[in-house]
């Protein structure tokens, strides 16, 4: 019995021996692949945990990935959330990597996000071709381009405005999740309708906070984030659906926005069906609210360290009132195009927020790069926040200096700057964003004097986080 029981340990070892050794070793057609150099970590959850732990205090880039550029290089391979990962941050790999979006790779989202927008249990994250084309161009038709100068800024502005009036009303004003607020319900009305005081559909009482699942296990059970996100993803999917019927039922009384633009589409692109299309008015929510607010954030504990910087924002903005006819006119899109300073302001705090750690894609095929292979099928995240962060293009990187981008010419940006990603999968509402961004600005440091009260701490771990919040206290210079 003893000698039986040591040969099943024996085979047990072995056989756990040779899985540990596939894990750590792949082969492509039973041929050894040149993998980077790295570490599998452990089976399953690979190096998740090391991913996880918080980088208190630090814009630089997560120690996770810092650590191990130091160690093998800017190219090395790892394994996250149970997906294994070539991770470059070599400038050259990454561009040729996004000029080969939809041939060589297509993009991914790790499993937990990717499943916050699953559509029938498939992705359509990761939709290429057609449907890309499609999303791309609704977009900037209802927020880019003429629309975005001629009605879009008015209605920013008479926002920011409204919003921030209430803030002075009030005491202590968590910034992250009021700006969440303002964005969402803004983003909601312009997009199908949604008007959080009068709307007939489901009130959302509370803005989740996605951005958490990012790098979360994707379990969907009572307890996790993942579950709760999923949980208020449903909650908005159906606020829309709901809106949809409506319309449907009133066809008569349509206002031309986003929601009607896909309901009148779905005649013609077959892969619009109500489901998608409330996935689709989710992902935008979910765009504008998440980056715009932790920018806005972010820009907000920078000037209240920074005096100086916010003496310049105001001065800047005061002299747009000062040229105008009536002071109390609405921004223009010529003012805002000579808001230079607070575009620096505003391109500075994209440069140093790099919310997640990289840009996801999906090798498709076998790709060669610097003499390593990426097996098909596995992730590649592309380190962009490295470009953001080069000494050599940015005189002490981790300082808040938005004097800087004077000097700065546009093929230098075009090769260093990439905010909202690169290739054909640049964000569509990037513009969007800037100007919500401007606008927010120009109202607060005009109209309002405002002081940090408490917070302004950040994390990584390892997306951009504010687990203290920034808490800050308005009143109107005309008090």
């Amino acid at each position: 019995m003893l000698g039986i029981g040591l040969v099943i340990v024996a085979l047990f070892v072995i056989y756990y021996t040779y899985l540990l050794m596939k894990w750590k070793y792949p082969k492509i057609n039973g041929v050894p692949v040149h993998l980077p150099p790295g570490s599998m970590g452990l089976p399953l959850i690979g190096e998740t945990i090391q991913l996880l732990i918080p980088s208190y205090n630090s814009i630089d880039i997560h120690p996770f990935i810092r650590k191990r550029i130091q160690r093998y290089g800017p190219i090395f391979r790892t394994n996250l959330v149970g997906r294994p990962i070539i991770v470059s941050a070599d400038p050259e790999v990454n561009k040729y990597i996004f000029s080969q979006e939809g041939h060589l790779v297509e993009m991914w989202y790790l499993d937990s996000f990717a499943k916050l927008f699953a559509f029938e249990g498939e992705s359509k994250v990761t939709a290429i071709g057609r449907v890309h084309r499609y999303l791309r161009g609704i977009t900037l038709n209802h927020f880019g381009g003429e629309n975005l100068r001629e009605k879009m800024l008015p209605q920013i502005e008479a926002t920011v405005n409204s919003n921030l009036c209430k803030w002075s009303a009030q005491g202590a004003v968590e910034v992250k999740s009021a700006i969440s607020r303002m964005i969402f319900n803004f983003t909601a009305k312009v997009a199908f309708g949604y008007d959080v005081e009068n709307s007939k559909a489901e009130t959302i009482e509370s803005l989740p906070n996605f951005i958490q699942s990012l790098m979360s296990f994707p379990l969907n059970i009572p307890g996790t984030t993942f579950h709760k996100c999923m949980k208020d993803k449903e909650k908005m999917s159906n606020m829309v659906r709901q809106i949809m019927k409506e319309r449907f039922n009133s066809p008569d009384k349509r206002p031309g926005d986003f929601l009607d633009q896909a309901i009148n589409d779905m005649a013609s692109e077959k892969f619009l069906t109500e489901d998608f299309i409330a996935e689709l008015a989710f992902g935008i929510l979910f765009a504008a609210f998440e980056s715009v607010s932790t920018t806005l954030t972010l820009a907000l504990k920078f000037l209240s360290e920074n005096p100086h910087v916010l003496e310049e924002l105001t001065a800047e903005n005061e002299a747009v009132l000062r040229k105008r006819e009536n002071p109390d006119s609405q921004l223009t899109w010529e003012e805002y195009k000579t808001m230079t300073f607070t575009q620096s302001v505003i391109n500075e705090t994209l440069r140093l927020m790099n919310i997640p750690p990289g840009l996801l894609r999906k090798a498709l095929k076998d790709i060669n790069v610097k003499g390593y292979t990426i097996p098909a099928g596995w992730t590649i995240m592309l380190v962009t926040p490295i470009v953001h962060l080069n000494p050599e293009t940015y005189k002490d990187p981790l300082e808040f200096n938005p004097w800087r981008w004077k000097d700065l010419d546009q093929v230098t940006l075009s090769k260093s700057f990439m905010p909202f990603g690169g290739g054909t999968r640049q964000c569509a509402g990037a513009e969007f964003s800037k100007l919500y961004m401007a606008a927010f600005l120009h109202v607060l440091v005009t109209k309002y004097r405002w002081s940090k009260v408490k917070g302004g701490r950040i994390t990584r771990s390892p997306i951009l986080l504010f687990p203290d919040g920034v808490h800050i206290k308005l009143t109107s210079k005309r008090d």
